[in-house]
This record gives C-alpha cells, sequence and structure tokens, in this order.
C-alpha cells in the first residue's frame, strides 16, 4: 500500500529511481492509506484502508472526499455507497442483489409500467441456454385490470382463483365434492366444493348457499337420519338464485339427497342430480295465502220496502302445499223484489281445496215487503231490513266466528211514510224505519288486502212512502231506498240492494255480486289461474281479485 504527491524533484539517479517506483506503487495500489494522499488533486481516486478487509473507494472533488464504495475482500463483492439516478420523480436504488423503486415518501404509491405489449422475462440458468417464461398483457384490453395475489399459500392440489374483481385466492378444484364428516344439525352456511350429511331428526332446520358463487362451484346435501319427509331442510340461496327464483326451496323426501352447481346470476344454482327425489329433488315450501271471501248481496224488498243484507264477509289466512288447487266461487246478488214483495237473498261464495280449511261467507238476506208473508227481512250474511212492522233478518247465518255480518232493521207500521228497515253491513247492523225516514243500510268493512283500504258489504237502505226520505246506502256498495224503484248494490262488493215502494210500480234494487281475493307472495306466485281474475302486485305481494268463480294451483 502506498501513496505519493506524483512531484518527482530533481535529483540523483538513484533517489529518481526510489521515488519513481514510489509513484508506481501508489499507481498500482489506487493510492491507498487512511487519509487521503498529500497533494491529492481534484479527480483524484484513492483507497481509503483504515478498514483493511472492506477498504472505501473514494473520490477527491477538490475540497471534500466522496465515497463510492465498500470493497469486501472476505466475500468479494463490491457495494455502491449511492447510485441513485433520477427516473421521472422515481429513483433506482441496487444494493445487493435488489432493485428497488420507490418515490421519495412511500414504495406503497409506485407502479411499475411496461408499455407496448412488452413482456417480463424469466430466463433459464445460463448453463441450460437462453429459453425464458414471459409474461404480457393481451393486445387490447377494454378497461384496467389488476391482479391481487393472495396473502398465504394456498394447500396442495388446490388452484388460483378469481372472485371476479381480480382478487385472486387458492380453492380446491369443483370437480369434486368433500364431502364433511362432521354431521350438520342445525343451520349452517354451505362451503363451494363441500358435502354435507343433514340430520333433521331434532328439528327442520336451513341451509345458506355461498353468497359470492363463481360458475361451476358446487354444493351437496343428503339426509342423514332419513327424517327430510318430517322435518323439511330448506335451502336458502343467499340473496343470488336458485333455479332461477330468489326463493328458498326444500327437501322434503326421506333419504332425499341434492348436488347444486352454480352456473351464471340469470339461473343460479341448479340442481344437476339427486337420490329419491320425484320429477325436481328441490320442491317450493308451502307459503301463506290471505283470503277476502264476499258474498252476494240480498236484493230489496217492494212497497215499504227494506233494504237487502250485505252478503257475508269473511277473511282468512292459511298455508296451502304447493299443487293445491283452490276452487274459488263468487256468489251473484239476489234479485230485487217486485211490488209487494220480498228481496231474493244473494248467493254464497267460498275458497276450497286439498289441506285447506274451507271459508264460506253467506248471501245476503233479502228485504222485506208490504204484504203479510213478506214483511220480515230475510236471515242470511247480514239480514234483510223488513217492511211495515216486522223485524229484520239476523245476520252471522249461519253462524261464524268472526262474526261475518250483522242483522237488518225494523220496518214502521204508521203514517205517513212506513220506512222500510235498512238491510245489515259487514261492520253494523241496518237502521230502523220512521214515519219519515227508511233505515239506512248498515255500513261495510274496510280492508287493505289489494295493497290500498276498500270497503266492500253495505246493506241497502229501506225505502220510504211519498214525502218520506229513503235509507241511505252502508258503505261499501249498499243500494240506497228510495220513494220509487230501489238502487242496485254495487257490483263485486256484495252490497245489499235498495228498498223500493210500489208507485209508481217500483222493483227493489238488485244486490251486488260478491268478489273473492287472494293476497300470496310474489316470488311464491305461479300465475296458474282459471276464471280471469284481475291480478296485481303491492310491495311484495300478488293479488289476484276473482269478480267471477275460478281457481288458483298454488
Amino acid at each position: 500500500m502506498a501513496q505519493h504527491d506524483y512531484n518527482i524533484a530533481n535529483q540523483g539517479f538513484s533517489s529518481f529511481r526510489s521515488d519513481l517506483n514510489n509513484a508506481l506503487s501508489a499507481v498500482q495500489t489506487t493510492n491507498s492509506g487512511t487519509s487521503r494522499p498529500t497533494g491529492a488533486v481534484a479527480g483524484q481516486l484513492w483507497l481509503d484502508t483504515t478498514t483493511a478487509t472492506s477498504p472505501t473507494l473514494k473520490y477527491y472533488d477538490g475540497a471534500d472526499d466522496i465515497s463510492l464504495a465498500t470493497i469486501d475482500h472476505s466475500a468479494n463483492t463490491v457495494n455502491w455507497l449511492d447510485s441513485t439516478v433520477s427516473i421521472t420523480g422515481l429513483s433506482t436504488t441496487a444494493t445487493g442483489t435488489v432493485l428497488t423503486l420507490s418515490d421519495s415518501a412511500s414504495t406503497s404509491t409506485v407502479n411499475l409500467i411496461i408499455d407496448n405489449q412488452k413482456e417480463v422475462r424469466f430466463r433459464e440458468t445460463t448453463a441450460n441456454g437462453t429459453n425464458y417464461i414471459g409474461l404480457k398483457a393481451p393486445a387490447s384490453v377494454s378497461a384496467d385490470l389488476t391482479f391481487t395475489l393472495p396473502a398465504t399459500d394456498g394447500t396442495n392440489g388446490q388452484v388460483l382463483t378469481t372472485n371476479g374483481s381480480g382478487v385472486l385466492s387458492f380453492a380446491t378444484p369443483s370437480s369434486g365434492i368433500a364431502w364433511q364428516s362432521s354431521v350438520k344439525t342445525s343451520g349452517f352456511t354451505a362451503v363451494a366444493g363441500e358435502g354435507y350429511f343433514c340430520n333433521t331428526t331434532s328439528s327442520a332446520f336451513t341451509v345458506t348457499l355461498p353468497a359470492t358463487p363463481t360458475a361451476g362451484q358446487q354444493v351437496a346435501v343428503v339426509d342423514y337420519a332419513g327424517t327430510f319427509d318430517t322435518n323439511r331442510l330448506t335451502i336458502s340461496p343467499n340473496s343470488n338464485k336458485l333455479e332461477g327464483g330468489t326463493g328458498n326451496l326444500i327437501l322434503t323426501g326421506e333419504r332425499e339427497g341434492v348436488l347444486l352447481v352454480y352456473i351464471d346470476s340469470t339461473q343460479g344454482w341448479l340442481a344437476t342430480s339427486g337420490i329419491n327425489e320425484g320429477t325436481d329433488a328441490l320442491s317450493t315450501p308451502p307459503y301463506a295465502i290471505d283470503f277476502l271471501v264476499v258474498a252476494g248481496g240480498g236484493g230489496g224488498g217492494s212497497w215499504h220496502g227494506g233494504g237487502g243484507g250485505a252478503g257475508g264477509y269473511r277473511t282468512s289466512t292459511q298455508t296451502a302445499n304447493v299443487g293445491t288447487v283452490i276452487t274459488v266461487t263468487v256468489g251473484d246478488g239476489g234479485a230485487g223484489a217486485v211490488p209487494d214483495a220480498r228481496g231474493a237473498s244473494g248467493s254464497d261464495s267460498s275458497i276450497s281445496g286439498s289441506g285447506l280449511t274451507t271459508i264460506t261467507s253467506s248471501g245476503g238476506g233479502g228485504g222485506g215487503g208490504r204484504a203479510p208473508a213478506t214483511q220480515a227481512g230475510i236471515s242470511g250474511g247480514s239480514g234483510g231490513g223488513a217492511a211495515y212492522p216486522s223485524s229484520g233478518g239476523s245476520g252471522n247465518t249461519p253462524s261464524t266466528s268472526p262474526s261475518q255480518g250483522n242483522s237488518g232493521g225494523s220496518g214502521f207500521g204508521g203514517d205517513p211514510n212506513y220506512g222500510g228497515g235498512g238491510g245489515g253491513g259487514a261492520g253494523a247492523v241496518g237502521g230502523n224505519g220512521t214515519g219519515t225516514v227508511g233505515g239506512a243500510g248498515g255500513n261495510g268493512t274496510a280492508s287493505s288486502i289489494t295493497g290500498s283500504s276498500v270497503t266492500r258489504a253495505g246493506g241497502g237502505g229501506g225505502s220510504v212512502y211519498l214525502g218520506g226520505t229513503g235509507g241511505a246506502g252502508g258503505t261499501g256498495g249498499g243500494g240506497a231506498g228510495t220513494k220509487t224503484a230501489g238502487v242496485s248494490g254495487t257490483a263485486n262488493t256484495g252490497g245489499g240492494g235498495g228498498g223500493a215502494e210500489r208507485d209508481p210500480s217500483g222493483n227493489g234494487g238488485s244486490g251486488g255480486k260478491g268478489v273473492v281475493i287472494l293476497s300470496v307472495p310474489t316470488a311464491s306466485y305461479s300465475s296458474t289461474t282459471s276464471g280471469s281474475p284481475t291480478v296485481t302486485t303491492s310491495g311484495s305481494n300478488t293479488i289476484m281479485q276473482f269478480n267471477g268463480s275460478g281457481s288458483y294451483t298454488v
């Protein structure tokens, strides 16, 4: 190791030769020493040997020494101390064998961009040749796409899969089902690629399918104890589709099982195979149906005639099994009376079907007429009003609970105007007639089964003679009583017909035809009907209004 000031003075040959050899030694040893050479000039390199096994190569700029690299004698490596190059706001720092891209603030904001479909190449070892594996973008992409790698390694046999948004994860291929040895006895969320033995001995429960399925994923379930027929297993699509619908489906067969495969967002999970199943391993669960059943209203009587009683009014909520045919019968209104006679009673309305409790609403009773044998109102769903000094017909006949209707009012048998009694309504009794005013029809009852409040089954008003005032029809379709012909009840409300006077040859008003309305969950609505009901929706329900007889298949 040597240093020299590179200044050879005039001297004798022997001294000159020694001085020259020292200068050459300094060159050979890169001006090695523990301090900068005496007389160093700008641009001179020298090797700082303060640390003998790891000297530092330095550059003198005329004022200061700049450290360039350390030379590791033990590892036989050169470690460059500063190789910063400005690249559009970034820096490349080579440390050992690592190339780091960063900005001055945070490495998390830096992207490496390779333009124009160029490749990232991974070469084989030099000893084996120059072949490589390359990765590059397609020639055209419709939008930016970033793949995020998994945080941990997968298990043996797993493959990389995407969630559809570029997030990669390891998953077991869907080519087979991994049956779980633990028997399930209560509700759980299934994992794609797994099969489950489900034991419903203690109670029915629900299997919820995966929330974010991808095409080709599978889930299987099977009846462990042969009890699906007594305690069903429900399959929930978890806000996706299941056989094209969003509702739950059930397994109800003993020893039944099913393999479900997810295809897309249109059809969702489909049953591709099953054991011990019928036409389809999966079936729709029974569901609740709301019913409103209103019978035909009674006809009004004539000659001091009483108003017709409203048709019986009943509601019900029942659970029906898929495939049940619900028969709907809608009763007609009773005919209005000819002078001196009693109005005809309305016809019954009903619903019936296998496994259901039949609901029958009785037709409204006819209003009374002047003739002695016809003066009393007829009993019915709601009773008809009476003529002359007689009593109205009884409501809620036959008796139901809750009551399907109310009684009709009494007639007035004296001067000056012989007011007839009002027919009973679903919500109130009919009014009594007086010497000057016909009895008002009893008011009907409101229901919001169609999505808005509608009042039905009002009683008909009683008639009045000459200068008196006819009884008003009850709210809900009841016809008014008059001094002449009675007003008919409103069709498909079950309203009673209004009473009439004889002069000039007035007939009683006809009773309004009944109506039957069904409200079912839209998700379960089968659309299989007869009789042309009017079909509407309200909220999550589909409503069928039958203005005539027909049917609905659950």
